[in-house]
Parts: structure tokens; sequence; C-alpha cells
């Protein structure tokens, strides 16, 4: 028979396994509630500061601990998003979300090992349809708080009642914020094409900027098509959008031009198709594509090297 000493250690090893169980799910909520992944990690390791900083008594008093980080974890990327706002405000030309790599198209060459591997949070990220950079960018333009119902709710299910707990308003304000969310989301979202579609024209593409062929970006690029990049005032990039097929082909012959001996490889980018610029084996950019009917509509290209911090150690093609 157990001592009561003994049956609260029997009780707290599964109870603690699920704590750290939780990690990779708010992993997942705090890089689409952040378009950062270093955010998303620190706002994850604050939640769970606080959850340690408490004694053994008030851990075991809240019923579902699940719950308790989600809630913790989403006020606190809430608070981040309110302060993120601000400090946009100042930064150097575009913010474009943090690139995320799928690990597997890395594993063969990644220094390392899996013990590293296995740390790295962009390993713990699920690469679904509403992490693709088109839909994070939309994010963006939201408010913190539409930001936060509507990931909850839409892409993570929670219950507006839940929902309502972490934002500070009733499940009623929280379902407006939701629906306004969600319109913006229809009103950008352009069709997508087959996986196998995009990887198609993203090597086209590819192959056009290496043999600078001008007409043929042009002829893969939407008359309308932009492009967005990002440096961060740390490297040099064009610090506005360049706006119609045309410009941005010529653009692209400008950076081939001037940046000799890059490597393109053809990775997953925030996963569907996209580029990666190598130069003298450093990953120096980025690129995600939203495309619609056969065409390339918008480029995002990021430079900042503090957002390649999770391309920049893995494997070389």
């Amino acid at each position: 028979m157990s001592t009561p000493s003994e049956a609260r250690h029997e009780r707290s090893e599964p109870d603690l396994n699920a704590v750290v169980g939780e990690r990779r799910q708010l992993i997942n909520l705090a890089y689409r509630l952040l378009g950062s992944l270093a955010e998303a990690e620190d706002a994850v390791q604050e939640t769970y500061a606080r959850w340690y900083a408490m004694s053994r008594e008030q851990q075991e008093a809240i019923a579902a601990p699940g719950a308790w980080l989600t809630t913790v974890a989403g006020r606190i990327c809430l608070d981040l998003l309110r302060s993120a706002r601000v400090r946009r405000e100042s930064y150097v030309g575009a913010w474009i979300p943090e690139p995320l790599p799928d690990r597997r198209e890395w594993i063969s060459g990644s220094a390392g090992g899996g013990a590293a591997q296995s740390a790295d949070p962009a390993d713990r990220v699920t690469l679904d349809e509403s992490v693709n950079m088109a839909f994070l960018v939309v994010l963006e333009s939201m408010t913190p708080a539409e930001r936060v119902a509507f990931v909850l709710h839409d892409v993570f299910r929670y219950p507006f009642a839940e929902v309502a707990a972490i934002v500070g308003r009733t499940p009623a304000a929280c379902r407006q914020l939701a629906s306004s969310a969600r319109r913006r989301i229809g009103a950008a979202r352009a069709p997508a094409a087959a996986t196998a579609g995009q990887a198609g024209l993203v090597r086209n593409f590819k192959e056009a900027w290496e043999a600078k062929d001008i007409e043929a970006l042009v002829g893969l690029l939407d008359p309308d098509a932009t492009m967005t990049a990002d440096g961060g005032g740390m490297v040099g990039t064009v610090l506005h959008p360049v706006l119609g097929g045309e410009n941005v082909a010529a653009y692209l012959i400008h950076i081939a031009d001037k940046a000799p001996g890059l490597t393109l490889l053809e990775r997953t980018v925030n996963g569907r198709p996209g580029l990666v610029a190598q130069h003298a084996g450093t990953t120096v950019t980025v690129a995600a594509f939203s495309l619609a009917d056969d065409r390339i509509t918008h480029i995002w290209a990021i430079r900042n090297p503090e957002k390649l911090r999770p391309w920049t150690d893995r494997g070389r093609s």
C-alpha cells in the first residue's frame, strides 16, 4: 500500500508528461499568432516559466494543465502582438513573417545530429494550410484581438467561451472578431494550385532566373504580380514592393547581375514549393510564392538574417 506522498508522486509523473507534451501544440499556436519562430519559442518558454514558478499545490489545483498553458500562451502572444504593432512601425522596409523549412529536406546533410534537430522548434511546427506565407501575411493585417480569436477558433477549434477567457472579451465579441478576420481571409484568398503544379511553376521560374531569361520570367509572372522583400535594414534590398510582372522580372535580372555566384535550391517554404538562395554555402534569401491560374502572383523574399536562422546551419545540396 502506497503512502500519501508516494501516491502524489505517482500522480505527478503523468501530469508532468502531459504538461511537457503540450509544447508542440503551444509552438504551433504561438507561431501562427506571432509569425515569428523566435518569438513563438520565447512565448512558450515564458509560459512554462510561469507554470514552474507555481508551487506543487498550485499546479495540482489546476484541473486541466493543457488548457491553462494554452490560456497563458495566448495572453502572452496577445501582449506581444500589441507591442509588435508599435515596433513594426519603425521597422526598416516591409515586415514579412519568418519562413519555416521542412526539416525532412535537410536531414541528410544537417550538422549536429538527430538530437540537435529534435530540439529545433521548427521541427515542431506542423506545415499545413494555416502557415503558408500568403495566409500569414493576411493575419498580419488583422488587429491583435482579431488574429488571436480567429487562430484559436478557426484554426485550432477552441470554443468561443475559451477564446473569450484568453482575449478578455465576451464570447459574442470574440465571435464577431473571428467573423471579421474570416472576411479578410476570404477577400485575400486566391484559388490554390495543386502542389505538383506549384512545384513545376517554381522550378520553371528558377531555371528562367538562372538563365537570366527575362521573357520567360515575364511569362511566368502574373501581369499584376508583386515582389516584397524583407531585409530589416540589416542587408541591402528593395524597401518598397516591386509592382507589375515586367518590373519584377527586370528587378530579378538586376539581382542576378549584381550578385553572381548565387545557388538556387528548390525547397519547401512554409509547406509550399519555394526557393532558397545560397552564396558560398550560406543561405542569404528564402523566397515564398503565391500562385494562381498557372502564374506567380506574389513573391516574398526574406533576407533579414535574424529570420533565416532555422535555415542557416542546415544541410547543403
